[in-house]
């Protein structure tokens, strides 16, 4: 039976591979703004940034060192034996998946997507488009370890990312969920994600000694995710989904909490929704806030967090 991308990760961990790691977390020079909000009956937090560490401070589809890129490209195309159903052009083999992997990008990016402004971008898809010109060229897939070409092309998404961006979660990120979890208070996630990220959410986790499935920290039915979606922030489409989820619980916008740390992808939706809002500051890589912003009343979060852990004097607190 083909192994599930779980278990490919799981697998993974036994291989002798490197992977890169996120930088070493640079604090941004803020004070936390702390105070009691008493009515909050659901909390929702933003993927990459603010309880996912990436290098970059978001997800990446190409990244902007050349030479990163290359080694990504090349150690997917060695993981994968790529390389002897590609046509044998002069340069290094990861040139050729590079200009492979430009195209189907950049074709996947031209897709229309009527109605939507911010359209997402699945990865398992530019690595579909791929495989299948090269199984054109004879290339041979085991689908007996690897199931399906949709399952195939997840897990060549999954190694090709991990390649490219070390991830892992921000300190204290277990503690925040487990805590919010603790209060009874339902708990989802509004962000930008592909096929892999709640994998690389749960085994962030894991590291921070946290067993609990995502699934039980997290209702499913309150994550609003670009992948899932067809929609990127600042697209207010992810924020209404699980706005509505919650309204069939009877919990209205005035009631949820979103934590993020973009002030125009995360604070300002949320705050145009009505929600009330929380910046969490504890990376520079990731916190996206002028002056400017913070001082308009349209745009200022309710709350200002320097380490996720603060959760605690936020909800919970009286």
């Amino acid at each position: 039976m083909a192994l599930t991308l779980e278990q490919y990760a799981d697998y993974l961990d036994k291989q002798d591979l490197v992977w890169p790691a996120p930088p070493p977390l640079q604090k941004p020079k803020a004070k936390p703004h702390l105070a009691p909000l008493p009515a909050i009956r659901a909390v929702t937090w933003s993927t990459y940034g603010t309880l996912l560490h990436v290098a970059g401070g978001q997800l990446l589809f190409e990244h902007p060192q050349k030479f990163v890129m290359e080694v990504a490209l090349d150690k997917t195309q060695q993981e994968f034996k790529m390389w002897s159903s590609m046509t044998r052009k002069p340069g290094q083999p990861s040139d050729q998946l590079g200009s492979m992997y430009a195209k189907v990008l950049s074709d996947l990016r031209m897709v229309a997507s009527p109605g939507e402004k911010c359209p997402e971008v699945l990865a398992e898809k530019v690595w579909e488009g791929i495989i299948k010109k090269l199984l054109q060229k004879d290339y041979k897939l085991d689908a007996g370890f690897y199931g399906s070409l949709n399952e195939f092309s997840r897990k060549v998404a999954y190694f090709f990312h991990s390649s490219l961006q070390g991830v892992a979660c921000y300190p204290e990120a277990a503690r925040a969920l487990e805590h919010v979890k603790s209060l009874r208070l339902q708990q989802g996630l509004i962000g930008d994600a592909q096929c892999f990220t709640l994998l690389q959410l749960q085994r962030g986790l894991k590291q921070q000694e946290c067993l609990t499935p995502v699934a039980v920290l997290i209702d499913p039915q309150l994550c609003g995710l670009s992948f899932e979606l067809n929609s990127r922030k600042p697209s207010e489409k992810s924020f209404r989904h699980v706005l509505n989820a919650l309204q069939q619980k009877g919990i209205q916008p005035a009631q949820v909490l979103h934590i993020g740390s973009r002030i125009t992808h995360d604070v300002a939706p949320a705050r145009k929704l009505g929600m009330r809002t929380g910046l969490f500051a504890g990376d520079k890589d990731s916190l996206e806030a002028s002056a400017e912003q913070l001082k308009d009343p349209s745009c200022r979060p309710d709350v200002l967090l320097t380490e996720l852990s603060q959760i605690e004097q936020v909800v919970g607190a009286g």
